[in-house]
């Protein structure tokens, strides 16, 4: 392949200014001949009911659902009838242990949101409590829904936590934020936990910090911008986040120069992770937001309080394809090949898994306001040293910049369908911090969804629904295409009727014609039992020493257990003993309406309390 003056000068550039560091060589696309038969484009196109699953997608669900998910569905069954202190009703156990048949068994979704660092952990300690394989989950009677779930799907924090748990080959929570090393001496199979008593910006921003970062990151991506790829603050952000959040470094070894840090590790290349390979791990999806070079051609519309208008394209990236099923745009690319310069060139490991997790969690160009208050901010130093290492005259430093698989596609609707790069924001800064769009897609069919929410909506970092009132807003302006129960339409009835501060169920009494999921939301919305709040940190809190993490598993542990606490003899609060057949009872409702099997028994009384209408 011939290599143009301009990829020859930026080489050039890049070698005068340091030296080539192993892990530049990983993180640089590889750019190659594309490969014969392989379409870059695949559109799915505005009709919702019409839309359809990538081939690799649909042969991974058929494989879990008719493999795995028989077996979780069942172990599940038998953990809640273990703990219940109520008799459940006989529909109950015919669902889960399949007999209905397969089609019958629930279709289930896990959500869990943006919020950085605060949000990864209680994300973590959540779906900690609903994994079968810990005990004292299962003894409280909802271990086993984790292994159930056929999708999950995270953004910012919660992309932290979804790609860490996935290229881990979805260990238990605990090993996972911890650490393990498992045997042998490939390094790109050490996973050394999330590092949590580092932070995770600082030593990227501050110059007084004793393992200075950024000098050793800048290198890191050199190789890429030399090969012509527009690098930005999302590859900086990214080589930080890869040190915590892909296999590769340990405490012992996070700032040493000569290790690869994860870079070669892509979001594509899980596809090999055993647990993937078996379907033994729900289906993960990570999304992010877009930055538009102008106005949606078919809906104009400004929200006031937002960065990214409700109607613009949401971005889905999956192992096997990166796109977005939204009507405006209905379009997909191979997650191997994004990147790719044309039909001709194509690019492979561009999709570094550390990439992805940046681009799902970039709020810089939130401080972008002017470019004399980008410079003088927080992250002036990671710009001024962008600006200063690479020639880029006109590239968005605030955003992850993507080569446009979509460039031409559906010029009277697609927003960006004139520009060649797309720049990637947090997926939460359209006010929509809980990923529920790509759990919302027709030909998924998920039926029912766990909705993790840890934002930092109040003044004392909780949350108060105002993601699932951004998400009915959206699916209102995109009817066609989505569905979603109705829930309060304002802050304020949230926080009155303590929704966010126990479980609720949304979508109970949803006719079978309005198509949308029933939703089960766990939100971090207060500390449970008359605990001290330990779950509501700021979402600039980067670093927790490993003692707080673990305690607020524990918190976060009553969280999911607690149920709708009821008044114990001495006055105090305790958990519901009925809650893990209440949340059982949620779980199969979409499957009992679809029998025609009346809802009875404890089933009828649970979400009389559980259900909001």
């Amino acid at each position: 392949m011939l290599v143009s003056p301009r990829v020859l000068l930026f080489w050039t550039l890049a070698c005068a200014v340091s030296a080539r560091v192993r892990a530049g060589e990983k993180y640089a696309p590889d750019l190659q001949p594309c490969p014969t038969g392989v379409s870059l484009l695949r559109e799915v196109g505005p009709n919702a009911q019409a839309q359809t699953l990538s081939h690799d997608e649909q042969l991974y669900i058929q494989q879990r659902r008719s493999q795995v998910l028989p077996g979780a569905w069942t172990n599940y069954a038998a953990n809640v009838e273990s703990a219940a202190d109520a008799t459940l009703p006989e529909y109950i156990d015919q669902i889960l242990r399949g007999a209905h048949g397969q089609d019958a068994l629930p279709n289930l979704g896990i959500a869990t949101s943006g919020g950085g660092l605060r949000a990864a952990l209680f994300g973590a300690g959540i779906l900690s409590s609903l994994d079968g394989r810990n005990t004292t989950s299962a003894q409280a009677g909802i271990g086993g829904l984790l292994q159930a779930a056929t999708y999950i799907s995270g953004l910012s924090g919660g992309a932290w936590l979804v790609t860490s748990l996935a290229q881990a080959n979805f260990p238990m929570l605990p090993d996972l934020i911890f650490g393990t090393l498992p045997a042998g001496n490939d390094r790109s199979a050490t996973y050394g936990g999330w590092i949590t008593t580092v932070d995770l910006l600082d030593p990227l921003i501050d110059p007084f910090a004793t393992d200075q970062l950024l000098p050793v990151v800048l290198q890191e991506i050199a190789d890429k911008a030399a090969l012509g790829f527009p690098v930005s603050i999302a590859d900086v952000w990214g080589r930080s986040l890869a040190r915590h959040f892909v296999n590769g470094t340990t405490a012992s070894d996070i700032f040493e120069e000569d290790l690869e840090h994860g870079a070669g590790i892509t979001l594509s290349s899980l596809s090999h992770v055993p647990t993937f390979s078996d379907a033994a791990q729900p289906f993960p999806i990570v999304i992010a937001d877009s930055l538009t070079a102008g106005p949606n051609k078919g809906v104009i519309i400004s929200e006031s309080g937002v960065v990214v208008p409700l109607v613009n394209p949401i971005y889905e990236f999956n192992v096997f394809e990166t796109g977005s099923f939204d009507p405006s745009l209905g379009a997909f690319t191979p997650t191997k090949l994004l990147g790719s310069p044309n039909s001709t060139i194509c690019a492979k490991e561009f999709d570094q898994l550390s990439f992805v997790q940046a681009s799902s969690s970039c709020l810089f160009n939130t401080l972008n306001t002017s470019d004399a208050a980008l410079l003088a901010g927080p992250v002036g130093p990671i710009i001024s040293g962008l600006r200063n290492s690479f020639s880029q005259p006109g590239i968005r430093l605030d955003s992850a910049q993507v080569p446009n698989p979509f460039f031409g596609v559906a010029p009277d609707t697609y927003v960006d369908s004139a520009s060649k790069l797309l720049s990637l924001v947090d997926g939460g800064e359209d006010a929509e911090t809980t990923p529920f769009q790509p759990l919302l897609v027709k030909a998924r069919g998920v039926d029912t969804i766990i909705a993790i929410d840890a934002p930092a909506d109040t003044s004392d970092n909780f949350a108060d629904g105002s993601s699932l009132i951004a998400t009915q807003q959206r699916v209102n302006l995109l009817s066609s295409a989505y569905s979603f129960p109705p829930v309060p339409p304002t802050q304020s009835e949230f926080l009155s009727q303590n929704l966010t501060t126990r479980p609720t169920f949304f979508g109970c009494n949803s006719a079978a014609s309005s198509g949308d999921p029933l939703v089960i939301y766990l939100a971090n919305g207060g500390a449970p039992l008359g605990e001290t709040p330990l779950t509501n940190k700021p979402t600039t809190q980067l670093s927790y020493t490993s003692d707080a993490v673990q305690a607020i598993l524990d918190q976060v542990f009553d969280v999911a257990t607690q149920g709708i606490p009821i008044s114990g003899a001495n006055g105090a609060e305790e958990k519901d003993p009925d809650w893990p057949v209440c949340l059982a009872c949620a779980v199969v409702d979409r499957s009992r309406r679809e029998l025609g099997i009346a809802r009875s028994g404890v089933c009828a009384t649970c979400l009389d309390r559980y259900c909001w209408s």
